[in-house]
């Protein structure tokens, strides 16, 4: 005989960081399939070590690593594990970032900056990753980054309708926080039924992150409820202070709706105290525990949407159909 014929069937493992395992195990029950078990731990001089407990060999394997702070050890963590599973002769790897690591470096402002999005893209590649599935990049053009597949997810479903199911009896405004998300809030427009416009004319220092000057509304929105939107809360001062703005501005209420809930620093008292009755956010990041006792704010689940995208993924079919062939 010149020749042998084997009968392969493909197998689907799901693996989970140690950043964020709820969200991983939440996709596991909805895909059907448990996070691998995987020996992980730290050295006491913070190096890392990950022994994956099952056998690997030929698997379809799903890395899944939100990215919380302190965000650089996640960072590392994500790469041994997708090491691990390239020497452990996994056939593919796909890497679900809900949230994708330094998405605001995409590109230099001055000379002598680094494109930390791009870095982080290569690092995934140089690692082992075949494939990325995240949600809501800051900018589309990190996709192109990445020198293979990338999967763009986007949560805009999933908030758009719960404010339908809430706020459709209201007249409405989706209020952009800045000029560079307009074009988002021209989709949530779409979406809600052709609602008004409006966005924030504001400045940035950039020697100064995280802090911005609003200046006036541009858009009607008075006597309206008004939806703002923005992919990430960070610290919240955008956010916050736009929403300043839109109360000067005689709105009849406000109400915050963002995939990425970072939360860092000052971000939960500045949203306690902001003008705004709800802000509505996805797990893509763990909430820190005064945010989630936060009666105002509202989380609602990814983990539906990533796990049909992984399920679409590895039966080969269309990631772009879920959002009726949006890209």
């Amino acid at each position: 005989m010149a020749s042998m014929s084997a009968v392969n069937s493909k197998m689907l493992m799901l693996f989970s960081g140690r950043a964020y395992p709820e969200l991983a195990e939440e996709i596991g029950k909805h895909l059907g399939v448990a996070p691998t078990p995987m020996s992980a731990y730290s050295f006491a001089n913070g190096e890392l070590f990950v022994r994956y407990q099952e056998s690997v060999r030929g698997c379809d394997a799903f890395v899944v690593q939100s990215m919380p702070a302190p965000i650089n050890e996640w960072v590392m963590e994500t790469l041994i594990m997708i090491d691990a599973l390239k020497r452990g002769s996994a056939k593919r790897i796909t890497v679900v970032l809900p949230f994708y690591p330094y998405a605001r470096q995409d590109k230099k402002h001055r000379g002598r900056e680094p494109i930390s999005a791009r870095l982080m893209a290569d690092l995934l590649k140089t690692a082992g990753a075949d494939r990325i599935l995240t949600v809501d990049l800051h900018t589309a053009q990190i996709q192109g980054f990445f020198d293979g597949p990338v999967d763009h997810l986007f949560a805009m479903g999933t908030l758009a309708r719960y404010v339908e199911e809430k706020y459709a009896d209201r007249p409405m405004a989706i209020v952009s926080p800045d000029t560079g998300r307009v074009r988002l809030a021209e989709r949530w427009s779409d979406r809600l039924g052709g609602c008004p416009i409006a966005f924030v004319h504001k400045t940035r220092d950039p020697l100064k992150p995280n802090q911005v000057v609003a200046h006036k509304v541009v858009g009607d929105v008075e006597g309206r409820t008004c939806l703002l939107i923005d992919d990430m809360i960070d610290t919240a001062g955008t956010i916050c202070s736009a929403a300043e703005m839109l109360k000067q501005s005689g709105v009849e209420d406000i109400v915050i709706a963002s995939t990425h809930a970072i939360m860092s620093g000052p971000a939960v008292e500045r949203l306690a105290a902001a003008p705004v009755s709800e802000v509505i956010v996805t797990n893509t990041l763990p909430l820190p525990k005064e945010a989630a006792d936060l009666d105002k704010i509202t989380t609602l689940s990814i983990a539906p949407l990533v796990a049909k995208a992984i399920w679409e993924v590895f039966n080969d079919g269309s990631v772009t159909t879920l959002f009726g062939g949006l890209s």
